[in-house]
């Protein structure tokens, strides 16, 4: 079974740097009521896939690894999940603006959802940092 959490783990990862991928591609094209509803399906995708990276995180950290006393003795695994929090926050501005261009596309917010969206990438990067550390058993406490 962990075996299996770690692929869907790994699928949901992917998912969601592809569904990202989508979304830059995406908002470098004219903003019209199609590309909004095209982004808005992205971020749905964006969204999905951060859930289950959550929820099979946490039931790897809790049921399936080493156990959480592992994990939150290391630096590095709190750095990722406090990366994955703000990824998540800082992706509500997009979401909204998305799910709201579906009726009236705006092109005056496409700069800061731009920029918001690299911010996103850049904090996802820094999330696979972290999970290379640990997988090197960087980061421990004490």
């Amino acid at each position: 079974m962990s075996a299996f959490m770690a692929f869907v783990h790994h699928v949901a990862a992917f998912a969601l740097v592809s569904a990202m991928v989508v979304e830059f591609v995406l908002i470098r094209q004219e903003l019209n009521a199609v590309a909004a509803r095209r982004l808005a399906l992205a971020d749905m995708v964006v969204g999905i896939s951060a859930a289950v990276l959550l929820v099979v995180g946490l039931l790897r950290v809790f049921y399936f690894e080493k156990g959480s006393a592992f994990y939150f003795n290391n630096a590095a695994f709190i750095a990722k999940l406090a990366l994955f929090l703000a990824v998540a926050l800082a992706s509500i501005y997009p979401t909204l603006k998305f799910l709201a261009w579906r009726k009236n596309p705006d092109p005056s917010a496409v700069p800061l959802v731009r920029r918001i969206l690299h911010l996103e990438l850049a904090g996802v990067v820094l999330i696979l940092l972290c999970a290379a550390l640990m997988a090197r058993g960087i980061g421990f406490f004490g």
